[in-house]
């Protein structure tokens, strides 16, 4: 197989793999479960999926269609070839604004969809919690519904037409028949493949006992959220079978079918007019889940978009999340259950007026304790809250986890309370609980029990869970799959969902549209039991890792754990924040942070090496990791992965050696010290191209880039020899603050720590300085760790004493001084990890030291000058991951008339010595391409750029050739 698979790939413009690494990328989903596929293609076109479909053929495989793979339920997990559409199929081919439609390829991305549809006034109305990276040929195949399915239902209710390939490697396009038409079709003398689907299925739903069983076992017509199995009841209500209805379409068979019915290349969907201006959030607050259930259903009478639950247990986990605790400043005490109303409507006046109204009935009622009702900007943080609660989820330490078995069952709204109320007590019988969250408005809570699925016994809970509620759910005439689909985990109980007759029905419907299980076999029918091939084998065990990082309440193992699959990292530059920068710019898989998390995990835990982070796999993947810190705060689980390879180089040089750049690039201070003896040789010689470009090469950097030069003296030096004449003496009892000199303000950027001295001493500050070794940034950013930590403790124990509440350390560089909050506490050994946690809490960047002082009125607008200047200022990485990037913005925003956009940049794509590095320049530029260096150039003459970190101000100058300045700099030229 493996000489066939070779041979297919010189077959294919686009690309196949069939390497260890990369089908390990692909052997999981968002799902609980794990299988290694036979290989990975990446299609160019459809002339490719055309060979493939031959070669399963041929070879007796099948094919998994994928785009983003963040399906929770494991329809993208199987052991055939997966074929990943979302790097070439991601056009937008036509739109029709006076129809309504616009046609598209299956890897079009929803939220970037909606963002090409604004300016003609539509929309495409389903949505997911993940619809910023969600495609939709996914929301096909799991007829993806989200938040707003009261009003727009799911995807099944807008598609309109497919272009799909069949089983056979025909093309077929299936779009609304009438009666006659449909007819034409089965009566037809063609004896395709395509003809075969249509006469069957008039065959199977035109049997009138086959009628009444399907309307007698499918879940309840009312439910709108439903995929049961193939929508043969949603067939059987159009017009050749029941007088009345719409046209027939088989796409409603098609939506919601997993692929494993065709193969999608094209979809035609519809798109509605733009909501209405004003949107208005009603967050109410609730003692119970069940109280918050029962005021649900009075709140449905009010017509709002959506009805969204949040429950206490997701929002214990928004506290200590970074991204997500700024997001929950309206959350009044500890309530049990927050249900977030959402109301569309052309006024504010119009949204307050219906929201008083249910509040008062409400209230009448004895429901809800706290009613905020918010707008505008403050609704996008609260439904990023909601949306965030999948990955919250993957943020409990330890082994047990809030498992995805039985979050997706729907019932009528009506019956929701009771239905809860019966879900709890079953969990009860087995000392479980489960976490609440998302569509209560559609009947459709998220339910999650907490299960450690490493044990036998957590294995055979979660089937003996899954087995009982399907049960319950049956009682209530509900359905199992309310929008995330049956897959491997829901499949096994379609049988028992709908009946023994009905689920041959779907059995034979497979059977003739595939009738060799080429597409997405043993998903909907079929399945193999539900506890098999789980990502975690039962009884698994790992010996103890031993790492140079503490990572607090768990193991390294553990922490990549957490990542769940949600995708979160796929999101593109369009969607905006850091997370993840090298796949903005590739698209690859094996480019985001799920990858590497994936990678490292499968390692760690099935290596047979002593040391187990020695595998060059590993490194590979985790290679174009630019350490910016955005997964911390950005990942909903907080998978620091800037960590964990650091931690990964280091035990991979421990095994093969550490690397002459590596050594080069983590000993850049003490470089920079033999250097500064002479800095006027050193800056001739790396400036001067024929020396500079065998300075490069010997380095192993790009020759494209140029090399920061050195001060004429050092920063060090200044402060101690000079500034002791220039200062002025100020008032007695004037505050004391300490400056942290970093390596690169103190060698490269000393006129910044000249004028940052200055601007805080003008402000009305004594600035001290003692002596301190360097950040040891460099060494880190390395992985060389146990050098690192011996710097970070001579540092925690020079400072401990003499920073405080009232005399704070800060810092001008963001990677370094941030360090003392993110790495120090984690890095120092264990006496004195106490220590270095107290010394965190008064540390700050410059930045934010000023914006919190002005906020306090110590620093006033008079300060500085009445001139106009428009400022464009790019954030830091690790400044917007553990900071903020608003402090900056807020204090060049203290002169009256300065403006300031931030610009909405990701990484700038340097990352300290990344884009210095010769293999990773070209990606390095092109990150720096995606938004930073077009907004810098459009930039009028008079613009002021500023970036604090010295990493974003050099990408800058080489990126556009402009020269960007620190925002202190900026705000010292502003003083008055």
């Amino acid at each position: 197989m493996r000489e066939k698979l070779r041979k297919l790939a010189l077959e294919l413009e686009g690309a196949l793999y069939d390497d260890d690494a990369m089908r390990t990328l692909y052997a999981t989903d968002a799902s609980a479960y794990r299988e290694m596929p036979l290989a990975v293609a990446i299609p160019a076109h459809e002339g490719d999926i055309k060979k493939l479909i031959a070669f399963a053929r041929e070879n007796r495989t099948s094919l998994i269609p994928r785009t983003a793979g963040t399906s929770l339920a494991g329809q993208v997990v199987g052991n055939g070839i997966v074929v990943d559409v979302s790097r070439h199929f991601t056009r937008i081919l036509e739109i029709n604004t006076e129809e309504q439609w616009v046609r598209v390829q299956p890897g079009v991305i929803r939220d970037e969809l909606n963002m090409f549809l604004k300016p003609y006034g539509f929309y495409f109305g389903p949505e997911t919690s993940t619809a910023n990276r969600a495609m939709i040929g996914g929301m096909v195949g799991n007829n993806s519904c989200g938040s707003n399915s009261v009003v727009y239902g799911s995807t099944r209710e807008h598609l309109l037409e497919v272009k799909a390939l069949l089983s056979d490697g025909s093309e077929a396009t299936f779009h609304s028949l009438t009666p006659d038409e449909f007819h034409a079709r089965c009566d037809s003398d063609d004896l395709s493949l395509e003809t075969q689907l249509y006469r069957q299925v008039r065959s199977l739903l035109g049997n009138h006992a086959h009628q009444e069983e399907i309307r007698r076992e499918f879940p309840k017509p009312g439910i709108k959220r439903r995929n049961t199995g193939y929508a043969i009841d949603m067939l059987l209500e159009t017009a050749p079978f029941t007088a009345g209805t719409e046209d027939f379409n088989f796409c409603r068979l098609i939506a919601g079918s997993e692929g494993t019915l065709a193969f999608l290349t094209e979809i035609k969907l519809n798109i509605v007019p733009l909501p209405p201006k004003e949107t208005g959030l009603l967050c109410i607050h609730f003692n119970t889940i069940d109280e918050s259930l029962r005021a649900n259903v009075i709140a449905m009478r009010y017509q709002p978009s959506a009805s969204e639950l949040i429950d206490h247990y997701i929002l214990e986990c928004t506290k200590d999340n970074i991204e997500q605790s700024k997001n929950r400043f309206f959350v009044q005490g500890d309530p049990g259950a927050i249900l977030v109303i959402e109301f569309c409507r052309d006024t504010r006046e119009a949204i307050t007026e219906i929201a008083t109204r249910l509040q008062q009935e409400l209230q009448a009622a004895g429901l809800g304790y706290h009613f905020p009702l918010l707008f505008g900007d403050d609704t996008k943080k609260i439904w990023a809250l909601r949306k965030a609660g999948l990955g919250l989820l993957g943020n409990m330490p330890g082994d047990e986890k809030a498992v995805p078995v039985i979050e997706d069952t729907a019932v009528d709204v009506e019956d929701l309370p009771a239905y809860i109320c019966e879900f709890n007590d079953i969990l009860k019988k087995y000392d479980l609980y489960a976490v609440h969250y998302a569509h209560a408005g559609s009947g459709e809570i998220h339910l999650r029990p907490i299960i450690n699925l490493k044990t036998g016994e957590g294995n055979l809970l979660f089937r003996k869970i899954a087995e009982e509620i399907a049960t319950l759910v049956k009682k209530y005439r509900g359905s199992l799959s309310g929008e995330h689909g049956d897959g491997r985990l829901r499949g096994e109980f379609i049988r028992q969902m709908i009946g023994d007759r009905n689920y041959e029905l779907l059995r034979q419907l497979k059977y003739t549209w595939d009738p060799q299980h080429i597409f997405n076999p043993n998903k909907i029918v079929d399945t193999p039991p539900m506890n098999s091939m789980l990502r975690y084998e039962p009884g698994q065990s790992v010996p103890p890792i031993a790492t140079v990082f503490h990572f607090p309440e768990q193991t390294i193992l553990q922490h990549a754990e957490q990542c769940n699959g949600s995708g979160d990292c796929r999101k593109t530059h369009l969607s905006g924040g850091t997370m993840c920068p090298s796949y903005m710019a590739t698209r690859n898989e094996k480019d985001t942070t799920r990858a590497r998390a994936n990678i490292l995990r499968e390692f760690l835990t099935h290596s047979g090496k002593q040391n187990r982070f020695d595998h060059k796999e590993i490194y590979e993947v985790l290679d174009l990791c630019l350490a910016c810190k955005g997964c911390k705060s950005e990942c909903p689980s907080n998978v620091d992965m800037a960590k964990l390879k650091m931690e990964f180089l280091q035990h991979y040089y421990d095994a093969n050696g550490v690397p002459l750049r590596a050594r080069m690039i983590g000993n850049y201070s003490r470089l920079n010290k033999l250097a500064a003896i002479a800095p006027g040789i050193y800056n001739w010689l790396v400036r001067n191209k024929t020396t500079g470009n065998l300075v490069k090469q010997f380095s192993g950097f790009a020759t494209g880039r140029s090399l920061p030069g050195l001060h004429a003296t050092t920063f060090k030096s200044w402060f101690r020899r000079q500034w002791p004449g220039e200062r002025t003496a100020l008032p007695d009892g004037a505050p004391v603050v300490y400056l942290f000199c970093d390596e690169f303000t103190n060698y490269n950027d000393t006129h910044i720590g000249i004028k940052t001295v200055q601007l805080l001493h003008r402000l009305g500050y004594e600035v001290r300085m003692v002596q301190h070794p360097e950040s040891a940034r460099a060494l880190m950013s390395k992985g060389l760790l146990r050098q690192a930590r011996d710097i970070a403790e001579e540092n925690v124990r020079i400072f401990r004493d003499i920073i405080s509440e009232n005399t704070p350390l800060l810092g001008i560089e963001p990677s370094a001084i941030l360090s003392f909050r993110d790495e120090y506490p984690d890095l120092v050994r264990e006496h004195l990890r106490d220590a270095a946690k107290q010394l965190a809490k008064h540390v700050y960047l410059a930045d934010e030291f000023l914006a919190l002082a002005a906020e306090l009125g110590a620093i006033r607008p008079e300060q500085f000058t009445q001139e106009k200047r428009h400022i464009k200022l790019h954030g830091h990485c690790q400044q917007k991951a553990l900071s903020s990037a608003l402090h900056s913005k807020k204090i060049l925003s203290l002169p009256a008339h300065y403006t300031v956009e931030v610009i909405p940049s990701g990484c700038c794509g340097m990352a300290g010595s990344f884009g210095y590095e010769k293999e990773h320049y070209d990606l390095s530029m092109q990150i720096g391409e995606m938004v930073l260096f077009p907004a810098v150039r459009q930039a009028d003459a008079d613009t002021l750029i500023a970036a604090p970190g010295t990493s974003c101000r050099h990408q800058v100058k080489d990126g556009t050739g402009k020269t960007a300045l620190h925002p202190l700099e900026i705000l010292h030229a502003a003083l008055v």
